[in-house]
């Protein structure tokens, strides 16, 4: 088994508040479709952060494809290529004029050939089924158009490990189809994904693994 990613016994306090993480660890591997549980408040989302370097623990590490994350400028900008993080409201990832700016901002960053990154729109575009509307403003999509265009903008950096706090969230009977879609495909071809969610529908017929976060730490309570 590859673990992708590992959360070891992080503890995190934000400024002036209360310890959210105490202990925290786990473990996300190839090929799996974890689903993470726990009430709001519980540190989901907060552990999400620290898999690509946006919040950085007091204690603990986070390891990703086998090496400590290095915070450095060179350090962050790798990992996050390897760890996507889907945002719970699109409109919170979602900044460009256009669809295809939006999807091309991360390969843009990256430095790659201008017929690299269209290539990467492309692809992504056509995986999160929103192809037919790269021209179309951002702010003019619909709520499930929006969450699969900020999908396909983290997918657009081709990363090997997917965490998507919450994206499920309102999301029309359709939409949600497309988006677990999505999920599947990139688990097919070797990645992994982990779900924040209260989803427990998710939990129980679409999950390889279950954890639910509580006082800070994170339990496997189903395979």
């Amino acid at each position: 088994m590859t673990i992708l990613v590992e959360w070891e016994d992080l503890l995190y306090r934000y400024p002036g508040g209360e310890v959210v993480l105490n202990g925290a660890s786990l473990q996300l591997a190839a090929g799996q479709r974890m689903v993470l549980l726990g009430r709001n408040g519980s540190g989901k989302s907060t552990l999400l952060r620290h898999a690509n370097g946006l919040l950085r623990p007091q204690r603990g590490r986070v390891i990703v494809a086998g090496q400590p994350l290095d915070y450095s400028r060179a350090g962050l900008n790798v990992v996050r290529r390897q760890v996507g993080l889907v945002f719970q409201n699109p409109d919170d990832q979602l900044f460009s004029a256009s669809v295809a700016q939006d999807i091309s901002f991360g390969p843009m960053n990256l430095g790659l050939e201008l017929d690299e990154v269209r290539a990467r729109v492309a692809e992504a575009a056509q995986m999160c089924d929103v192809a037919d509307l790269l021209e179309r403003p951002t702010h003019a999509l619909s709520m499930g158009q929006k969450a699969r265009v900020a999908l396909a903008g983290v997918l657009a950096m081709r990363p090997v490990a997917l965490l998507a706090d919450e994206v499920l969230a309102g999301l029309d009977p359709w939409a949600y189809e497309q988006v677990v879609a999505i999920f599947d495909r990139l688990v097919a071809q070797g990645g992994a994904v982990l779900l924040a969610t209260h989803d427990l529908r998710l939990a129980e017929g679409w999950a390889d693994v279950v954890a639910v976060m509580e006082q800070g730490r994170a339990c496997i309570s189903g395979i």
